[in-house]
């Protein structure tokens, strides 16, 4: 079954010949199961649900009707398309159905071969359309979170900057030169949650606008674009200084150049974190042959947390730590790379970038 990328398609009748007319009609084109009654489909549905694509069901069956199992799927499996078939039901409770968005489309008894095909395509395309559609909301509201996470500290820094000139202005006791520092630095943070912020619009933008479109942030290679990102970056002298950046054989970022940008600005914020804890931090990265590696000698991540981490927003040692990795690893999937993340508990964290395998290619 794993293996089958055909659509599924659930058929419920209690007449075991329908289920198996309509199992050898469409069963060289998609992927059948059956069940006698309401109660045999909802058991069925329990363990196979999250496979199934389309319900089609009779109306009328000895133990309880179709238009039961109709109102609970929509409940409890809403992804499910559902079509009822029959040869005389109640109107009343059809248009109760049709109406309340629970039936996608009533088929007649006998089925009409080519009718039932044409229905059947209908019902895997709005389904899918309906996966794209749970799938978009589930990413933007990640992406929210990801924003979230990534402006706080710059934002929360730009606050106590403020007040700490606040409180120093009222004291008339601050040097000058510690007040534009302080500014400086707070207006190195806005410029950098300025920059996220245009950067996470052009995303968005782009990835509705839908291939093709051009826009954003250039196209450039790898060192190019970690070098405007630290230009941009509000980094201390100290935390600057504490970067090292090594580049072997650099390559081009053709694709999705801003969501490259949002995803190492988030996995530096990270290693600034966790090498901050240390008396002498250091910040390593890599640009080598389709992959950027960033290391920092922060005290590593529990061996239990690293295994969720790309895949749960569990924390890796401070607070939200987990929705940037979960959203990053999900971007670069979402062009055909990865991310990798080792640790030396006590010690180090790797965190590794991977592009495309084209991308390397084109290099070698």
């Amino acid at each position: 079954m794993d293996n089958d990328s055909r659509a599924s398609v659930l058929y419920v009748d209690d007449e075991a010949l329908a289920c198996k007319y309509f199992e050898r009609a469409v069963g060289q084109r998609y992927r059948v199961l059956t069940a006698q009654s309401v109660d045999a489909a909802l058991a069925l549905l329990e363990d196979e649900a999250g496979h199934i694509d389309v319900l089609v069901t009779d109306y009328r069956m000895p133990d309880r009707l179709g238009s039961e199992l109709l109102q609970e799927v929509a409940q409890r499996y809403p992804h499910i398309v559902c079509m009822l078939v029959t040869a005389y039901a109640d109107k009343d409770v059809l248009l109760e159905l049709i109406n309340g968005g629970t039936l996608f489309r009533l088929l007649e008894k006998p089925l009409d071969l080519a009718a039932m095909q044409t229905a059947l395509q209908l019902a895997v395309q709005t389904g899918r359309e309906r996966a794209a559609r749970r799938q978009g909301l589930v990413a933007m509201e990640e992406s929210l979170a990801f924003l979230a996470h990534e402006l706080n500290t710059p934002l929360a820094a730009i606050a106590n900057f403020a007040r700490g000139i606040a409180r120093r202005a009222q004291a008339d006791a601050a040097p000058q030169a510690e007040i534009g520092e302080a500014a400086a630095l707070m207006h190195d943070n806005a410029r950098y949650c300025l920059s996220v912020l245009a950067s996470f619009i052009d995303t968005v933008r782009l990835a509705s606008a839908g291939p093709g479109m051009q826009g954003g942030r250039r196209a450039g290679s790898a060192r190019q674009l970690l070098a405007a990102l630290l230009d941009s970056y509000p980094l201390s002298t100290a935390q600057r200084a504490a970067i090292a950046v090594e580049v072997g054989d650099d390559f081009s970022i053709a694709e999705s150049p801003n969501c490259v940008a949002l995803i190492l600005s988030s996995v530096l914020a990270n290693a600034l974190r966790s090498s901050g804890e240390q008396a002498h931090p250091a910040i390593g990265i890599r640009i080598d042959a389709g992959r950027i590696a960033v290391r920092d000698n922060g005290a590593g991540i529990a061996p239990e947390i690293v295994e969720q981490l790309l895949i749960d927003p569990v924390s890796s040692g401070g607070e939200g730590k987990g929705w940037g990795m979960v959203f990053c690893h999900r971007m670069m999937q979402s062009f055909g790379g990865n991310l990798d993340i080792a640790t030396e508990f006590g010690s180090s964290t790797t965190v590794t970038l991977n592009f495309p395998v084209h991308i390397r290619n084109e290099h070698d």
